[in-house]
């Protein structure tokens, strides 16, 4: 037969590498949340939650102070029992299962309980001992995590005297020092400078992308959360609101559009623009416009009415959203605030 042929066996053609491929289970959630719900008396924490967080996924949970998410945290990590709802972690329940759970948790809390009488390599140690990490190898990962996050020449320094940003770095070494297979975090780069926040932001991807394992992380910090994360989940008043990929999210929101016309042109490009969009928002800067809340695919619609109004049209560009502009649509001018 020629070598061209298709291989074929008893049964059939033989499957292609495609096929096989989407036959292949899909992998059971790392994280999963259903109906997860936490009242402290009469007040909602949290409300009826449902997520999932695949494995080696980076999943921000964001939202103003008292939205829930910390509260979520603490139930997922089996501190906190919720009212209602069931909660898996590595398929096990975190409040039946919690010893089993937290062995393979890497957790960074709001407030960081490091041992302030000790140093840092000490600190380090100390929580090596606790998880059991393998001894032999404990000196070479304390030093590794010092030089990751910039505290080698301050090692051996009580941790007491140490700067909030200095105690902020630590911490999370100690989170990661026993080489979880998930991370909760709660603001990690509070107190952090432009630096030292860097260096936080970059342990992340390498800890996602680069070794397979899965961050859920609370943060007021929008561009950290779109820098770093596969998917946002935005919480409200106890509320999951929105949740998907920073650009799914901001594909949701109202075109943006930058339009430079002509010396002396803005005024009737103004006008024009009005009367065929009613519901757009126009600042004019010059010979500058920048038009908000256009309908979906308004560009070349816009570009025509100018040209068709006999107006030069220098420049369209349209305005991609950010996860800030996300943020401020689901929270309006309280979030601004």
């Amino acid at each position: 037969m020629g070598g061209g042929a298709a291989a074929v066996t008893a049964e059939g053609p033989a499957p292609s590498a495609a096929a096989a491929a989407a036959a292949e289970p899909t992998p059971p959630p790392v994280v999963e949340a259903s109906g997860l719900t936490r009242r402290f008396g009469a007040k909602v924490a949290v409300d009826a939650l449902d997520l999932a967080v695949a494995r080696g996924e980076v999943l921000a949970l964001l939202g103003h102070n008292g939205a829930g998410k910390t509260t979520t945290i603490r139930m997922l990590a089996g501190v906190l029992t919720p009212t209602a709802g069931t909660a898996r972690v590595f398929g096990l329940s975190p409040f039946e299962h919690g010893p089993a759970v937290r062995a393979r948790l890497g957790v960074l809390p709001e407030e960081h309980a490091l041992e302030e009488r000790l140093t840092a390599r000490q600190n380090l140690r100390y929580y090596a001992d606790l998880y059991g990490y393998p001894e032999d190898r404990v000196s070479a990962r304390v030093d590794e995590m010092l030089a990751r996050f910039g505290l080698s020449d301050a090692a051996d320094r009580k941790v007491g005297g140490f700067s909030k940003g200095m105690k902020q770095r630590l911490a999370l070494a100690r989170a990661l020092q026993h080489e979880p297979e998930l991370l909760f975090l709660d603001e990690p780069t509070s107190g952090l400078d432009p630096v030292a926040s860097r260096a936080v932001t970059e342990s992340l991807r390498s800890f996602s992308a680069g070794e397979g394992r899965t961050v859920v992380l609370c943060t007021h910090d929008l561009a950290l959360a779109q820098g770093v994360c596969d998917r946002v989940a935005v919480m409200r008043e106890g509320a999951l609101v929105a949740l998907g990929t920073p650009s799914e999210l901001a594909s949701r929101l109202p075109a943006r559009l930058v339009v430079v016309v002509g010396a002396e042109e803005a005024a009737a490009a103004e006008a024009a623009v009005r009367g065929a969009f009613p519901g757009a928002a126009i600042a004019v800067s010059g010979d500058e416009l920048l038009l908000t809340d256009l309908p979906s695919g308004s560009t070349p619609r816009v570009v025509a009415l100018l040209v068709a109004a006999g107006l030069s049209v220098h420049r369209v560009q349209p305005v991609e959203a950010t996860l800030q502009d996300v943020y401020f649509a689901l929270y309006g001018e309280e979030g601004r605030a």
